[in-house]
């Protein structure tokens, strides 16, 4: 992983909430509250928080005397997400690196993180602060999304991007959300942290948007896949842009847009 992968900055976080949100994670984070409400913790911590939406959705399922802290790397992601949550006295807002917490051992019921672990530029380190702050018997709840081919759009814009800079396509899409998949590895690297016991439940949904244009704006604007592209060409922004539009288009049609995303919750108790 590049530095610039880990760079949510500028018009990003709310490009992100805006197109990639409503494409790709709503069917993930109504699963991933669900779970940890059903837990029913009165501390939360969320990590890697990014625009919030995971926040937006645990928030109204947990009970009134719950405390939820939400933190993130990215202080221009975290205040995105805090403006758009509204006042909760329940919330505590943080800017914190998943791999040195600024918390106490055994601080919370739950440690919740949605697509996030990906990031982590060493996931053991991040996977034992998480079991470090966890009381005992508490719940990490997380999710990572699976190989880029099983994700489609995602697929496609890579090979987009390709397209455009063939002597050095950008691969952010591939190589940091899609480039941490191998449940086994998962399962290993959890144990290696302290976790014993874990369940990973696959879950396939259906990714639509209303247009494939909004797919491609997504993608190449929302994410850090935008910092790849202008790397290499500081105007070639639209371009690529243009490229993904048309080729998920000439995939999946014109108008209205649906194609499949799939990834993996895992659950690890301390």
């Amino acid at each position: 992983m590049s530095d610039g992968d880990k760079v949510f900055a500028g018009s990003i976080p709310e490009l992100y909430d805006s197109y990639l949100v409503p494409l790709i994670f709503k069917a993930y984070t109504e699963d991933l509250a669900k779970r940890v409400a059903g837990l029913a913790p009165k501390t939360v911590l969320e990590i890697a928080a990014g625009s919030g939406v995971v926040t937006r959705a645990l928030a109204s399922k947990l009970a009134a005397d719950a405390r939820y802290t939400v933190t993130d790397l990215n202080q221009p992601m975290l205040d995105h997400a805090a403006t758009k949550q509204g006042a909760d006295e329940r919330i505590t807002w943080r800017q914190a690196d998943a791999l040195d917490l600024p918390f106490g051992e055994a601080s919370f019921d739950a440690v919740v993180c949605q697509f996030g672990v990906m990031f982590f530029p060493d996931r053991i380190a991040g996977y034992a602060e998480a079991h470090r702050v966890l009381k005992p018997g508490g719940s990490f709840i997380f999710s990572v999304w699976d190989e880029i081919a099983a994700n489609e759009f995602a697929d496609v814009v890579t090979e987009a991007a390709a397209g455009a800079f063939p002597d050095d396509p950008p691969r952010f899409l591939a190589r940091t959300p899609h480039g941490y998949h191998d449940v086994k590895l998962i399962g290993e690297e959890l144990n290696a942290a302290g976790f014993s016991s874990l369940t990973i439940t696959t879950l396939e949904e259906t990714s639509s948007a209303p247009s494939a244009r909004h797919a491609a704006i997504g993608y190449c604007q929302g994410t850090p896949l935008r910092n790849e592209i202008e790397a290499r060409d500081p105007n070639g922004l639209g371009d690529v842009t243009d490229r993904a539009a048309k080729a998920i288009a000439a995939q999946f049609g014109e108008g209205a847009v649906s194609g499949k995303v799939r990834g993996h919750v895992i659950a690890a108790v301390r």
